[in-house]
């Protein structure tokens, strides 16, 4: 019998690990861990590894959607973890459209590229089957020439008459967890609604109200809302500011035709995935300019005339801000916190006085050129800063990836 207690024990303890190794208790932050269950870095929401209780012990929040509070992140390559190279094929025959296996020492998805964890024969064996150049083709300087461009064509925004903002108390970061309303007016003094008139906003607008904002409940589309789809985006190519970005796109090689480019818009953007209960209930679209209800709190809704015509309904109460932009002028830029309808919305950035087509524009252009990154861009000689993520659960075309969601940070805190 005494022989057998070191076994016991063993097994006791093989059992313990082994449930350690299933939470992520005590493991937040940490290194990829080959032989766990699953895993606690910050980069297993995007490999989908995962452990259950990640969201509840490490971060609080839902994931990679929206990383907040208000503030500028750190880029982090995804790179093979040290130590688990083992075997591993270091060569793409037989590999290309692979899905990213992060035990490789190198790899052959068609995002690769973007990371710069590509093998050295991916261009050689993986050029020829219909992946895009890499993200980071598109230098700092080019984002920064062409968001100006971008910022100078966007005639159809609000000038200084056309609102009246009362944004009222200023917190900091640490209070903003607080969920108290601290400002006893609306944000919106006065709106001119003649703004709305205009072709991109109306068409805007109507494509508000076409979604059911919890998630885990299935989006279901009449024959004339998913024509409103294609009525804004036929509107925003007709302006100058989305003229210039298909010119800049186009010149960058990553679109042949406007056809092509208006396709793709309307599949990351309007394209359906689920957040829930393996509904297709959410999009890009939704999630940022309309905004959802997930786990009891708001997500997404980072649009002004959402905010503007909600609070105008008496469903939104603005509650405080923690960061103003130095903009003179519209658009200016708003991080907020706000009660929308009973939900908290803990921080929640917004251009302010944008057109449609201005944002529309901002966020595809970071989405198509830093995709998970933080997006430098540069508006009235201002640096400003966008942070877009995909969603890796799904994707549409030659594995293309839809919007999970995009919003304005900052490095001026």
């Amino acid at each position: 019998m005494r022989a057998c207690v070191p076994l016991i024990v063993a097994i006791l303890f093989s059992l313990a690990w082994a449930g350690k190794l299933e939470s992520c208790a005590s493991r937040c932050d940490e290194k990829f861990q080959r032989d766990a269950a699953c895993q606690c870095d910050r980069q297993c929401p995007r490999h989908g590894d995962c452990c259950e209780d990640y969201e509840h012990v490490c971060t609080g929040e839902e994931g990679p959607e929206e990383p907040e509070p208000f503030l500028e992140l750190e880029e982090e390559p995804v790179e093979a973890p040290a130590g688990h190279l083992y075997s591993a094929p270091s060569s793409c025959r037989d590999r290309c459209h692979e899905t990213f296996d992060r035990h490789q020492p190198c790899h052959c998805d068609p995002r690769c590229p973007e990371f710069g964890n590509c093998c050295t024969d991916f261009e050689s064996l993986c050029g020829h089957e219909g992946f895009s150049y890499s993200s980071d083709a598109i230098t700092k300087e080019e984002l920064q020439s062409i968001s100006e461009k971008i910022y100078r064509a966007d005639v159809n925004k609000a000038q200084k008459a056309d609102i009246i903002l009362n944004s009222q108390n200023r917190i900091s970061p640490s209070e903003t967890r607080d969920q108290v309303d601290r400002c006893p007016e609306p944000l919106f003094t006065y709106v001119n609604e003649k703004l709305f008139s205009k072709p991109t906003y109306a068409a805007f607008i109507n494509l508000l109200n076409n979604y059911q904002r919890a998630t885990g409940r299935g989006e279901h589309f009449s024959a004339q809302q998913l024509a409103e789809q294609d009525v804004f985006l036929r509107e925003v190519m007709r302006t100058a500011v989305m003229k210039e970005l298909y010119g800049f796109l186009r010149h960058q090689n990553r679109y042949g035709s406007e056809q092509e480019f208006v396709d793709d818009l309307k599949n990351m953007w309007f394209g359906l995935y689920s957040r829930g209960n393996e509904e297709e209930d959410s999009s890009g679209f939704e999630h940022v300019f309309s905004g959802e209800i997930k786990k009891g709190k708001v997500t997404g809704f980072h649009n002004w005339i959402r905010f503007y015509m909600q609070e105008k309904e008496g469903l939104v109460d603005y509650y405080s801000h923690i960061y103003d932009g130095p903009w003179d002028s519209y658009p200016d830029v708003l991080a907020m916190q706000f009660n929308w309808d009973g939900y908290y919305k803990e921080v929640g950035s917004a251009f302010i006085g944008s057109s449609p087509e201005f944002e529309f524009a901002l966020y595809s252009l970071c989405f198509i050129a830093r995709p998970g990154k933080v997006c430098q861009l540069s508006l009235g000689g201002y640096p400003l800063a966008i942070q877009t993520y995909p969603w890796d659960k799904s994707t549409y075309g030659n594995g293309k990836k839809y919007i999970a969601t995009a919003y304005v940070v900052s490095s001026t805190q």
